[in-house]
């Protein structure tokens, strides 16, 4: 007794040590997230890259990185890596993103969700059962004629396999002796040393020819969805399995595979409590089973596989290997059809997927471009119409903040700007650019308009919070909040801080895109329209300051800090069509445009527009063509006495 429990003590102690060296009971941080309840991890697969997760010896499922598997393309340029959590049923427990370059765009949420189910599915069609990829082409349901054994054997719906004395020919003397044995034991005579015939019987006209309606039936019951059924006969020789085989294992001398990856098969002890109920005379066997494919297994019928007996020998006296004898298999194509499943199965690419699905959004937005842009080009028309500038103008800021700010996430950024010039250095790539319609769309019509008025198009009536802005500008107009007039020598220093801001965020990016996408926390957009304010507390601050300083200085943000509209200013310094009329009297002697109507000072001393700094709010051409505005015009309907200089002086 003393003995035996002794020899209890030392196998538990040696199990666990063997445990120890493979498993894992420190469990990491990420896993401990997404399987609290777990004891121990084993080792990471060799086949895929997922970590099988346990609680003591149950499996709880894998977890493995999206960026194994898939490389969707986030609007970054850089895929998306998510940590994510698989159970035993093809379920995700938990998952969470541990790596992201995506700016301001909620877009990117649609990347990740591709990114999750993809690589899931991959992970659960390889580890999992009931998982099976659509396959280009499946078994026709409807290819069947009579046929008898030998004639589906000579169709090659049947595959024979011949194992003779010249396959052995070139072989190592060990493997050559165990040929002989297996020859001398089976006393066989001929030069056959092995003979099997493999029936796929999931082929209707291999199953329907071989087995009677009830029995072909009864295989339909024992197979789950996507498994295949696989008969193989051993009619001569060495057979595939052994004196030792135990029923529903795998036998212990059949090997299948495809691509170079093995495919689990196993018996379903179908003859064990049945005999077997054929509809026609097959050969004399010595060993028959009927294995089961398994869907995880990834075998296509239509593809090319091989199936190989494996011999085992001893290369010395400790070792124990197997050879192989192969046979390759391919058949033919008209037992498949072509997969309708799998045709609208076929990814279609991102881009597109979300293109479709925004259908009523990016019509929206096209229809309120193509309205300004024939507002734009009918304005010297409809200026003289104050009231119905200014509605259009306080419908434009409304719609613009709500529909394409926060609902369409249209808001554009700097961060575009230095990711378009990467690209162009490394590699451009449209469809990446392609993934969020409504930016696209917005830097497609900003990028042209840019070089015909100039950047007011965009910063005046596209930027959701250049429109947050102007909102808390005409709010201070309403609270009678007195407005802080920056004097024009500070006012033209302080325009260049964006420039610089501008030249540091792209000269960083080509440094360190990561960086450079931290620095560009200065623009408030992520904030305050992309993320509705919901964020930590640091980030609400500093866009509710500017906007509070907003009340105070019109638009001080856009003025001074934007580096998008920098960038806009550049390219939009020198527009083909100055559409903002002005007059002789502008600038000398008038000046109320530049001192009461241009809150964001865009207009000389000399009455000229800057229009690279113009957001074009059309305050100034209104007021222009409207004679009760215009103090010009007002100054015409006086009559202005004529002045006589006085020649002689009295002197007093």
């Amino acid at each position: 007794m003393r003995i035996a429990f002794s020899s209890i003590i030392f196998l538990l102690f040696l199990s666990t040590n063997v445990l120890a060296q493979s498993d894992a009971t420190d469990i990491p941080q990420d896993i401990y997230k997404i399987f609290p309840n777990a004891t121990r991890v084993g080792e990471m697969h060799t086949d895929i890259k997922v970590t099988p997760v346990y609680q003591l010896q149950q499996l709880l499922g894998y977890v493995f990185e999206s960026n194994d598997f898939v490389d969707f393309i986030g609007f970054s340029g850089k895929p998306v890596n998510v940590v994510i959590g698989l159970d035993t049923q093809g379920n995700v427990v938990d998952l969470f993103v541990k790596q992201h370059s995506e700016p301001i765009f909620l877009h990117g949420l649609l990347v990740i969700n591709d990114t999750i189910v993809t690589s899931a599915l991959a992970v659960a069609r390889a580890k999992l059962d009931g998982f099976v990829a659509p396959s280009n082409n499946i078994i026709n349901p409807d290819f069947y004629e009579p046929l008898n054994f030998s004639e589906l054997v000579d169709k090659g719906y049947i595959q024979k396999h011949q194992i003779t004395q010249q396959n052995t020919e070139g072989l190592s003397r060990e493997v050559v002796r165990a040929v002989d044995d297996i020859q001398s034991e089976l006393a066989l005579d001929g030069d056959i040393i092995a003979e099997h015939y493999y029936a796929f019987l999931s082929l209707p006209i291999v199953g329907k020819n071989l087995l009677d309606e009830e029995e072909f039936a009864r295989l339909q019951e024992n197979l789950n969805p996507g498994e295949m059924a696989l008969m193989v006969l051993n009619t001569k020789g060495f057979s595939f399995i052994s004196d030792e085989f135990i029923p529903q294992t795998t036998p212990e001398h059949l090997r299948v595979s495809q691509g170079g990856f093995p495919t689990a098969i196993r018996d379903i002890d179908f003859y064990s409590f049945y005999d077997p109920a054929f509809s026609q005379a097959l050969p004399d066997y010595n060993e028959i089973k009927v294995l089961r494919v398994k869907s995880k297994g990834g075998l296509s019928l239509d593809q090319e596989m091989e199936i190989a007996i494996s011999v085992p020998f001893k290369p010395s006296f400790f070792e124990q290997d197997e050879h192989l004898f192969p046979l390759k298999v391919t058949l033919p194509s008209e037992l498949f059809m072509e997969n309708p499943e799998a045709q609208l199965a076929k990814p279609i690419p991102l881009w597109q997927k979300i293109w479709r699905d925004r259908t009523l959004t990016i019509s929206t937005t096209v229809v309120y471009l193509v309205a300004l842009s024939l507002f734009f080009a009918f304005q010297q028309r409809l200026t003289p119409y104050t009231k119905f500038v200014h509605t259009v103008r306080a419908f434009s800021l409304v719609f613009v903040l709500f529909f394409i700010g926060f609902y369409a996430q249209g808001q554009l950024s700097v961060v575009n700007i230095y990711t378009l010039l990467l690209d162009i250095v490394d590699g451009f790539s449209l469809e990446v650019y392609l993934l969020d319609p409504v930016i696209f769309i917005l830097w497609s019509f900003v990028f042209v308009s840019l070089f015909i008025v100039g950047r007011g198009l965009f910063c005046g009536w596209l930027c959701p919070f250049g429109a947050l802005q102007e909102m808390m500008g005409i709010l201070a107009e309403k609270l009678r909040i007195k407005q802080i007039r920056i004097k024009p020598q500070h006012h033209k220093r302080a325009q260049k801080i964006k420039y610089g801001l501008l030249i540091g965020l792209v000269a960083c990016s080509f440094y360190s895109l990561n960086l450079a996408e931290k620095l560009a926390e200065i623009e408030p957009f992520k904030t305050s329209i992309t993320l509705h304010f919901v964020r930590y507390w640091p980030f609400v601050l500093y866009s509710v300051l500017l906007l509070l300083l907003s009340l105070k200085i019109h638009k001080v943000y856009c003025r001074y800090l934007c580096p998008l509209g920098a960038g806009l200013a550049i390219l939009g310094r020198f527009p083909l069509v100055k559409l903002l009329t002005r007059k002789d009297a502008c600038g000398n002697p008038c000046q109320l445009c530049k001192q009461k109507k241009c809150g964001i000072d865009a207009i000389e001393q000399d009455g000229s527009i800057d229009y690279a700094e113009c957001i074009q709010c059309l305050e100034c051409v209104v007021t222009l063509d409207n004679p009760d505005l215009c103090k010009i015009d007002k100054y015409k309907k006086k009559k202005v006495p004529t002045r006589v200089k006085n020649l002689n002086p009295v002197r007093t």
